[in-house]
């Protein structure tokens, strides 16, 4: 499934964002928002978002405005967070970051329309009530109490002692928090009740950690040529994180408790996970 996912979302992104007109006053903005939407990654967050709207009944293909939605907020945050103010990355995706092609100012406007732009996208959603509540769920997940939050949390640890539950607190933030928007939004996306969002929020928090915790371990053993972006910038910027406080084999254990605990999260559900567990696996080996 995952390469009919891929694909659909692809076309979708490129519809909704298409190439601009040159006579486009906008346009310079718009093409460096298509630069780093459009540019492949693993799209493993729109990916969430199809699996669960299948896996509660409903048809995949009417939850692509959410699946591109969440990818819209997803690479906005990647466009901000490589910014010199914030990580200062001159490589994502295998390519130079989008501040050093079109320019810091350029690149901070393009992470403000891919933001604007994606809540326009959800909340074109058929089923408005239905795509109220996903719109939520994303501000509320993506916003100071999720995503952003994390972040912060993230910049103000440079250089200082971490300890395990501050990790957590900022992953949960940064990494999770957006990965669970994608699940729960699936959800929505098919009328899942609250039993099936808080099934689906389990799933998220055990991906979300295990994808995040392995990130950490890619970072030392990893490759840039592989992953796509520079490695060894957390030990670079005097970041704390599960390698340095518990080793490579302690911490690929915790990758593998939590990836335990996303597989039983899918029990909850009468429908076919396979997708979603063989996916919870593979991130859990990932090299890139």
């Amino acid at each position: 499934m995952m390469k009919a996912y891929l694909e659909a979302v692809e076309r979708a992104l490129e519809q909704i964002l298409p190439a601009p007109a040159p006579q486009d006053p906008a346009a310079s903005v718009t093409e460096a928002m298509r630069y780093s939407l459009l540019d492949g990654g693993k799209r493993i967050r729109p990916a969430l978002v199809l699996a669960f709207c299948q896996l509660c009944g409903g048809d995949w293909r009417e939850a692509l405005p959410f699946a591109c939605a969440v990818e819209m907020v997803h690479t906005y945050s990647l466009i901000h967070d490589d910014l010199p103010c914030m990580d200062d990355d001159e490589l994502r995706r295998g390519r130079p970051t989008c501040h050093r092609v079109y320019g810091e100012a350029m690149a901070l406007l393009a992470g403000d329309g891919l933001l604007t732009l994606a809540f326009e996208t959800v909340l074109s959603f058929p089923d408005a009530l239905r795509g109220a509540e996903a719109g939520k769920t994303l501000a509320r997940l993506a916003g100071y109490r999720g995503m952003v939050g994390g972040q912060c949390v993230d910049l103000f640890s440079e250089g200082k002692e971490a300890d395990l539950d501050l990790l957590k607190i900022m992953d949960q933030g940064k990494t999770v928090a957006l990965i669970d928007a994608a699940c729960r939004m699936g959800c929505i996306a098919a009328g899942g009740d609250e039993a099936v969002l808080s099934a689906a929020g389990r799933y998220a928090q055990g991906v979300g950690m295990a994808f995040q915790i392995r990130d950490d371990i890619l970072d030392l053993t990893g490759s840039a040529e592989k992953l796509g972006k520079n490695t060894g910038m957390d030990a670079a910027r005097d970041k704390r994180n599960y390698v340095t406080l518990l080793g490579v084999e302690r911490a690929q254990a915790l990758v593998d408790s939590y990836t335990a605990q996303a597989v039983e999260a899918l029990e909850a559900f009468p429908g076919d996970s396979g997708f979603l567990r063989e996916l919870a696996l593979s991130l859990a080996g990932r090299e890139n």
